[in-house]
């Protein structure tokens, strides 16, 4: 799991970032608003928390324009008001829970724990759609018109990423970063190799769906 901490007092950002690590979650720091939005707005995070009070851009900010972006990645609001107009701001604002400073460590876990939890819940039946396209997150089965196909781990992984954009633009390099990690080694030419699989496997199902090339930038489905 991969947690974005925007936060622009360094120490706690840090402390943050180390509790979370200990408990085998990946973190990435922002320490302005600015940045904090650039990585938000990517989609490659789990969960994102996120301070009120931040230089360039304010929290409430980052949350309005993801949020206008149709960025559903759950988010944690930390402020060290406690101010009921303020939690009621962000949550209004498309916020998923509210924790107030200063917070116990056994609070912020189970409260990350319970928003990727409400996320997992949320995909119906285990199942993503699109068009007549449907993938079971179970079986790793790609489903079209009565037909299947299983797909292998990356394959299932891409596709997966895929469905939950939809008709979105989907850049090579956020597939890069979540099918394969932030630090690896692998090129542009792997995510085409397992492109290629695919759009294989859907002329095989005989599936509405294509996956559309936007040169230079990245991936989208398309219905027919």
């Amino acid at each position: 799991m991969r947690i974005l901490i925007v936060e622009d007092e360094q120490r706690l950002a840090e402390a943050l970032a180390q509790i979370l690590s200990k408990n085998k979650y990946t973190a990435d720091i922002s320490l302005d608003g600015e940045s904090g939005l650039d990585n938000a707005l990517s989609g490659i995070y789990d969960a994102i928390i996120l301070d009120v009070m931040l230089p360039k851009l304010s929290g409430f900010e980052i949350l309005r324009t993801m949020r206008a972006e149709r960025v559903t990645t759950p988010v944690m609001m930390l402020t060290a008001k406690d101010d009921i107009s303020d939690k009621v701001t962000g949550l209004d604002l498309g916020a998923d829970d509210y924790l107030t400073k200063p917070f116990s460590t056994e609070e912020l876990l189970a409260r990350l724990r319970a928003l990727i939890r409400r996320k997992s819940d949320a995909v119906c039946e285990n199942t993503l759609s699109f068009s007549d396209l449907s993938l079971n997150l179970d079986t790793f089965e790609l489903i079209c018109k009565g037909k299947s196909v299983k797909l292998g781990l990356k394959e299932f992984d891409i596709m997966k990423i895929l469905l939950s954009y939809g008709s979105r633009v989907l850049s090579k390099e956020i597939l890069i970063e979540k099918v394969w990690g932030y630090d690896s080694e692998a090129e542009y030419n792997n995510v085409e190799v397992y492109i290629s699989f695919l759009r294989k496997k859907l002329m095989h199902l005989k599936s509405g769906v294509s996956i559309k090339t936007i040169r230079g930038v990245g991936y989208s489905l398309e219905a027919q």
